[in-house]
């Protein structure tokens, strides 16, 4: 596929870019505990996580895919 073509399904794309800023949250909490560790920075980057598996699912559910 190439660049400029999009997915067809539009819900798949919001997915996909969701899931692209949360990997960037993700390298800036990595970042930010490598100077500072902490509790607070942990929880934060486990939150995060959590949503990309939710958002994994999302991008293999086939019941998800029939409702948009």
């Amino acid at each position: 596929m190439a660049f400029t073509e999009f997915p067809q399904n539009e819900a798949d794309l919001i997915t996909v870019r969701t899931i692209g800023r949360i990997a960037q949250l993700l390298l800036d909490l990595r970042a930010e505990y490598e100077r500072r560790p902490n509790e607070a920075t942990t929880a934060q980057i486990r939150q995060r996580i959590g949503e990309l598996s939710q958002l994994e699912e999302q991008l293999s559910s086939p019941d998800v895919r029939a409702t948009t």
